[in-house]
């Protein structure tokens, strides 16, 4: 049973995550009104431009030595990221120019696998050398992309198929291009430990396919979180030229700091010893890392009938999804959640944290912490801690979903208190 948003929307929307699974039938009884939790969390990762090379003078290279034809006011979000790989640099600069002297960028055409590979050879590992030991059944060694696919696959940033071929027109998702990314810049360590989650008593968890490289690529802010959010994607979404641009632009501009604090933070990840319902939440969390972050959202599934327009989580939204019981009057969850849930009616995080003042000593796996992001004196996010200094969160700062390290930083600084949702349990 499907909860609608407003009682005036009525209209079926056909959605984008054709690739997620569908579930449920439409909801009997509307809710009066849209509620959310406005993005919150850490602030983003700053662009740092290698060199002297300053914002100014990105613009100032893109309007005085190339001129896109086909830039508009709908990609005007990637813009600025557009001018860094394609015209201060020529890593995306991919198509010949227009008889007028303007370039083409295809803004909107999906990116292959063949693209991708000579923009992030050329951008991350320009002097690496060919191993003519690498071949490829669809790619010839004549190819102009062989160099760049065979340089990639050699340093594991992409693999072969299992028949051999490097599959070079077919289309890079979200995943795919974060586990490129971070495999580049040296994130192996982090990712391998992340694919490898578990629990102190040895359990663990059935994780989605490159589950470490997407989180990763995440924490360093490679997906923008689009204002529009029916433009937001997942992780088995085709990228456009215009999202890949923008991702390749985050990597490249990473400040020195963040690549090895996060392979402090998650190369040794480990949770407690779970209980029985505290695996199942983290269980079914993992399932949606990567879920974009969406204002009011609190749907993981696809449905032509539901006044969500993609599956995807505010903060709030997140903990609904992880923690409350179904409610057969307008929402309902499980099945198929595997659990039955808990109480809990409170939709944004300021009603959530009115009840209960945990210290942050005291959390366990399940409880819900709560934070003041704006120093306001009003809190404005909550996540779902799954111990040893981790939480489950959906914030704006990397876009969806991810494990979140809290146990110090921006998160311990402006933690407010938390609040035990399940009840006592013996592990």
């Amino acid at each position: 049973m499907f909860r609608h948003r407003t009682i005036t929307l009525t209209v079926a929307f056909t959605l984008a995550f054709s690739l997620l699974p569908t579930h449920g039938a439409q909801a009997t009884v509307a809710r009066p009104s849209q509620l959310g939790d406005a993005g919150s969390g850490a602030p983003p990762i700053p662009v740092v431009l290698p060199g002297t090379r300053t914002y100014a003078a990105v613009r100032a290279i893109g309007r005085s030595s190339i001129v896109w034809s086909d830039l508009d006011r709908s990609t005007k979000w990637a813009k600025e990221a557009i001018n860094y790989v394609g015209a201060a640099n020529e890593w995306m600069r991919d198509f010949a120019p227009n008889p007028d002297g303007t370039y083409p960028f295809q803004p909107n055409t999906i990116e292959t696998r063949k693209y991708f590979a000579r923009a992030v050879v050329m951008a991350l590992a320009p002097i690496e050398t060919v191993d003519p030991s690498i071949t490829f059944a669809d790619l010839d060694p004549s190819d102009a992309f062989y160099p760049a696919a065979n340089i990639a696959v050699k340093l594991h940033w992409m693999k072969k198929t299992a028949a051999g071929t490097f599959a070079p027109d077919k289309p890079v998702t979200t995943t795919m291009v974060h586990r490129v990314l971070t495999m580049a810049l040296g994130l192996g360590p982090a990712i391998k430990s992340l694919n490898h989650l578990h629990t102190a008593d040895g359990a663990t968890f059935a994780l989605p396919a490159n589950f470490g490289a997407l989180i990763l690529g995440m924490r360093l802010g490679l997906r923008y979180n689009s204002s529009n959010e029916a433009n937001d994607v997942a992780p088995t979404t085709p990228l456009s030229r215009a999202q890949v641009a923008y991702s390749l632009y985050r990597a490249v501009t990473q400040p020195s700091w963040n690549v090895p604090s996060l392979i402090e933070q998650y190369q040794d990840i480990e949770l407690p010893t779970l209980t029985p319902d505290q695996q199942q939440i983290v269980q079914w969390g993992v399932k949606y890392v990567g879920y974009p972050y969406v204002w009011g959202g609190e749907w993981g599934f696809t449905t032509p009938s539901y006044g969500q327009t993609v599956p995807g989580f505010d903060c709030s939204g997140l903990t609904w999804w992880l923690l409350r019981a179904s409610d057969d009057a307008y929402w309902r969850v499980s099945p198929p959640r595997p659990y039955v849930g808990w109480d809990l009616p409170q939709r944004t995080s300021a009603d959530m944290a009115t009840i209960g003042k945990l210290p942050y000593d005291e959390l366990r796996p399940g409880d819900l912490m709560f934070y003041d992001g704006d120093g306001d004196g009003r809190v404005d996010h909550v996540d779902t801690f799954i111990g040893n200094g981790w939480a489950l969160d959906s914030s704006s700062t990397p876009g969806g979903v991810t494990i979140m390290w809290v146990g110090d930083g921006w998160y311990r600084d402006h933690f407010v208190h938390g609040r035990r949702v399940l009840p006592d349990q013996t592990v």
